[in-house]
């Protein structure tokens, strides 16, 4: 699997030239993935630099690190900056390393480090399926793995031509969406409505975030109103978030609590003035992912699922809400729910109607 994806990563995800650097950030887990980017990089007469960090680096680093903590070393501007390529692959051994870090020491860093990120078409998110988020899923690792193949398209005989025609499929969606000007999310707990006219709608096919299958604006800043409850639980600062409840007014969180991770959840809210704000509506359409794994990278992909993002807006949607955060957060339609566009039904029950969205699987 790690030769195939790793093809794949580079020739349709992220393409590397002759000349260039690819910068690849993961856990050492990741490792016979990196081996093969790094022999495919070289391949393309590419440089490949790896920065591998032994289990729970990251979370020893948000415990210990003293300024360092809000302060980010000009090596690490510099690196990101010399990069033509960056690939970050999620792949932890434990999942809940960073569950003892408080949340309010999270919310410092996130200020100071949210930043330091290459921009888009410069980056890819990725993951490798480890012990850890297989256990994360409840799953076991083959059942796991197979899991992942199939979201990568890698059982499929062309997984590159199956991300193209899926990516075609999004570009019919988003052409009927163009021309809408309000959105109605209902579900269980949730009536929420927001305005999305004269925004722009990203296709996300499996660029910036791989796997992928979504398409996604930002709402208008002010016109988000109404109750949501988000009811796929994740996990977020190594720690489960579930049962989220937002009420939003003028575009702003004026409620919010959480079943579990509440506490999270209000240092999240507190990390800066665009927090309480919505940056991103999302659509997944990913009918491969039939099942929550509480990674948001794969569940928010799930077709018959929108999410909201609290915190900072994509520069290509239009939005403009800026913050050191971006929290994406899932609303699952297959259980009663509906989307409506301007009063028409876009989904019900999360399956798409008829003219608005094909499943090329």
């Amino acid at each position: 699997m790690e030769r195939e994806l790793a093809r794949l990563i580079l020739d349709y995800s992220r393409p590397v030239e002759a000349g260039e650097t690819l910068l690849v950030q993961a856990e050492m887990e990741a490792w016979p993935l990196l081996r093969e980017l790094h022999r495919e990089a070289l391949a393309r007469g590419a440089y490949p630099l790896l920065r591998m960090a032994y289990p729970g680096e990251e979370a020893e680093f948000l415990e210990r690190a003293g300024a360092w903590l809000e302060r980010v070393p000009e090596v690490e501007r510099a690196l990101v900056a010399a990069s033509d390529a960056f690939v970050r692959v999620l792949a932890p051994s434990d999942p809940f390393a960073a569950s003892g870090i408080d949340g309010e020491r999270l919310a410092r860093h996130r200020r100071a480090w949210g930043a330091l990120r290459p921009p888009h078409g410069r980056r890819t998110l990725t993951l490798w399926p480890t012990a850890g988020l297989a256990a994360m899923a409840g799953m076991s690792q083959p059942a796991y793995r197979r899991l992942v193949r199939g979201a990568f398209f890698l059982d499929r005989p062309d997984p590159a031509a199956a991300w193209r025609a899926l990516s075609k499929a999004q570009a019919r969606l988003i052409r009927r969406l163009e021309g809408v000007r309000e959105l109605r999310i209902q579900a269980a707990g949730t009536d929420l409505r927001m305005r999305v006219e004269g925004r722009r709608w990203v296709n996300s096919d499996g660029r910036s975030n791989f796997p992928s299958g979504e398409v996604y604006t930002a709402p208008l800043e002010d016109s988000v109103e109404g109750e949501v409850r988000f009811d796929l639980p994740i996990l977020a600062g190594g720690r489960w978030v579930r049962g989220v409840r937002l009420v939003f007014k003028a575009g702003r969180v004026v409620e919010a609590s959480a079943e579990e991770g509440n506490a999270y959840l209000q240092a999240l809210l507190a990390t800066d003035a665009g927090a309480r704000g919505v940056g991103e509506l999302g659509i997944g359409t990913n009918f491969g992912l039939e099942r929550g794994t509480g990674l948001v990278l794969l569940d928010e992909k799930i077709g018959g699922t929108v999410h909201l993002a609290l915190g900072q807006a994509y520069a290509a949607t239009g939005g403009t809400n800026r913050s050191a955060v971006h929290r994406d957060l899932i609303v699952d339609l297959r259980r009663g729910g509906v989307l409506t566009a301007d009063g028409e039904v876009v989904q019900e029950d999360g399956r798409f109607n008829e003219g608005w969205f094909v499943w090329p699987g």
